[in-house]
């Protein structure tokens, strides 16, 4: 989750207005391998292909016209996947690229859903009004909104962008699950329960870029969420220096990293102040490390779930 350092807001108060009525996604069957309708996928080998990911925003409004408030316009929905692209595959002449001899092209990439669940064509863009519906208060996770949309998570990234009143702003940014793997230290990550939604929670605020007046306007929450969905810790993982996230080529430290300057952590070495699993400013974010990359392509070889997703209908 990224977060700001020293404030703190009561979600469940901001959340108490949002009602819903639990909406069952029911998935029709896919066909078979043999199936004449459906060809045959041959999945990408991670870390040697190009990983493609479908994703389906869940656009959770207020009832605005389209554009308006929390009822985002599909450019900016539209930039903020060219961001998150960006960021992953460190583009020349973009803000997600860096020349740091550690730095990783991660060979991950994202596209918006172009089937929805039944099948029929989608833009990868669910929009739902809240005020059309009433569920049950459960605070700001996954399961609350999943009450509103829930696409099967074996073919979809789910990502709900929440109406967080304007006090959430710069307070409460994004959170994200993640995978259960044998890799060391997945038990820091929010992995869910057989019966917990998966998937990212974004407040609109912080959804694409933005001229708001707070750190995180580049679009750069949903960057380290995703890196939390793909297997991720923060850079500062379980506080220790031996151990840290795990990933050899990021530099020790034992705290929290916020900011924008670079200070000194563990064995007298500078933290990686650029670190997209930071709490640093979206500015100066602009960094995954090869350790990283190669951390998030094992859970997308090895995490059921994960794995599932590069050969999804909803890709094609």
């Amino acid at each position: 989750m990224r977060k700001m350092k020293t404030k703190r807001i009561n979600i469940s108060l901001l959340l108490i207005s949002i009602g819903i009525i639990t909406l069952n996604m029911s998935c029709s069957k896919h066909g078979g391998i043999n199936d004449p309708d459906i060809p045959v996928i041959i999945k990408p080998e991670p870390g040697k292909d190009i990983t493609t990911l479908p994703i389906i925003v869940h656009i959770i409004h207020e009832g605005e016209h389209v554009g308006e408030g929390t009822n985002l316009s599909k450019n900016r929905i539209l930039r903020q996947i060219e961001i998150l692209n960006e960021d992953f595959r460190r583009k020349e002449k973009t803000r997600g690229f860096n020349d740091h001899p550690d730095g990783a092209d991660t060979r991950i990439e994202f596209i918006l859903a172009k089937q929805n669940p039944d099948r029929k064509l989608s833009n990868g863009i669910n929009r739902i009004n809240r005020n059309q519906h009433s569920v049950e208060e459960l605070g700001y996770n996954q399961n609350h909104f999943a009450q509103y949309a829930y696409w099967d998570p074996k073919n979809y990234i789910n990502i709900w962008v929440s109406p967080l009143p304007k006090e959430a702003e710069c307070l409460v940014l994004g959170a994200s699950t993640g995978p259960e793997t044998n890799l060391p230290g997945s038990h820091f990550l929010s992995v869910p329960g057989p019966n917990d939604a998966d998937g990212i929670l974004i407040n609109w605020a912080h959804f694409g870029e933005t001229d708001i007046n707070c750190h995180a306007r580049f679009g750069r929450t949903l960057t380290h969420e995703m890196g939390h969905f793909l297997g991720l810790l923060h850079t500062w993982g379980d506080r220790k220096c031996d151990t840290n996230d795990y990933v050899l080529d990021t530099p020790g430290v034992i705290k929290e990293v916020f900011g924008r300057n670079k200070f000194i952590g563990c064995s007298g070495e500078e933290v990686q102040i650029e670190n997209y699993m930071n709490y640093t400013d979206d500015e100066v974010m602009n960094m995954f490390t090869k350790g990283q990359a190669e951390r998030m392509h094992y859970v997308l070889k090895n995490h059921k779930g994960r794995n599932s997703l590069i050969s999804s209908f909803a890709l094609d």
